[in-house]
């Protein structure tokens, strides 16, 4: 009898961690134009990516003109820029720099009628070399990046589901460019603690309105050179301590006391039976962790709660 082909693709960073790096710092400059040309959303939003049929996209973001949007085309392997006057462009991932990506991608947009200058200097990274001064070679490996994609395809179907079991304030499904991770947070409605934690290049301001409110937040990384494992980790802000003490699914999850969040390497659930419904587990039993701890309205928060 033939078994069902596990869509969920294999991911190993030490096979693409260089892509990771030059990806991380495209969509850096994409999501920079983004910020710089849509209205402020709370808590950031108005600067993500987002995962679609094709790769990643920046959305409709607004012009004097119309809108235009910023698409990294992983089936084609081209970064695409098209406006709603119906005029486009695109130019071939493979072979660029950080620095001749920002080039090209600067010209096509003056080329479009995009009147734009973004700060040039890599947010969260400590070694921030500007993009236009980046002329390392770096090689883009087509195929690992499908697979990364399509990973991100599947995660993404699944926190479409988990969203639907709440109706307070929550975040889309988003790629934020300054980790490189794709997340998604709930939040309680009560506000928080002022946060005291730093990002590299990052501004305080920013950093107190993004933790202004009590949340819940997942997230999934494909890895980097602190963490070199593609994981999904939940945390919670403010950390209460009874959060970490709490039994979660599955087995395999571990609780980061550095960190303050619980994670689950990726390869548990790629591996796993029904990968979907694990994560599904993790995510819920965590989230469950998080609002019991803090004490959250969660009969007001999701349909049909009940806490018998």
């Amino acid at each position: 009898m033939a078994t069902k082909k596990n869509s969920w693709p294999e991911l190993n960073f030490a096979d693409y961690k260089d892509t990771v790096f030059l990806l991380h710092q495209w969509i850096q400059v994409a999501g920079k134009v983004r910020e710089k040309l849509s209205p402020w959303e709370n808590h950031s939003w108005n600067v993500a990516l987002y995962v679609d049929t094709q790769g990643l996209t920046t959305g409709p973001i607004p012009y004097e003109n119309g809108v235009f949007e910023i698409k990294f085309d992983f089936t084609l392997h081209e970064l695409k820029l098209r406006t709603s006057n119906g005029t486009r462009d695109h130019f071939p991932l493979g072979g660029q720099s950080v620095a001749s990506f920002y080039e090209q991608l600067t010209e096509k947009l003056k080329y479009l009628g995009i009147n734009v200058r973004i700060n040039s200097t890599p947010v969260g990274m400590q070694q921030a070399i500007p993009f236009e001064k980046n002329t390392s070679r770096i090689p883009y490996l087509p195929n690992e990046t499908k697979m990364l994609w399509k990973a991100m395809i599947q995660i993404q179907n699944v926190l479409n589901v988990f969203r639907s079991g709440f109706i307070g304030k929550q975040s889309p499904v988003q790629l934020f460019w300054t980790t490189f991770e794709l997340s998604h947070g709930r939040f309680s409605g009560k506000t928080a603690p002022e946060y005291e934690g730093q990002i590299p290049h990052v501004s305080k301001k920013v950093l107190k309105e993004a933790f202004s409110h009590e949340f819940f937040e997942f997230g999934f990384s494909p890895g980097n050179e602190l963490n070199p494992e593609p994981l999904f980790y939940t945390y919670c802000y403010p950390n209460h301590i009874q959060f970490g003490k709490s039994t979660v699914q599955p087995s395999e999850v571990l609780w980061d006391e550095n960190l303050k969040r619980f994670q689950l390497p990726y390869r548990i659930i790629q591996s796993a039976s029904n990968p979907s419904e694990s994560l599904l587990h993790f995510l819920q039993s965590t989230y469950e962790a998080a609002a019991n701890a803090g004490k959250w309205e969660r009969k007001e928060l999701e349909p049909g709660f009940s806490s018998t």
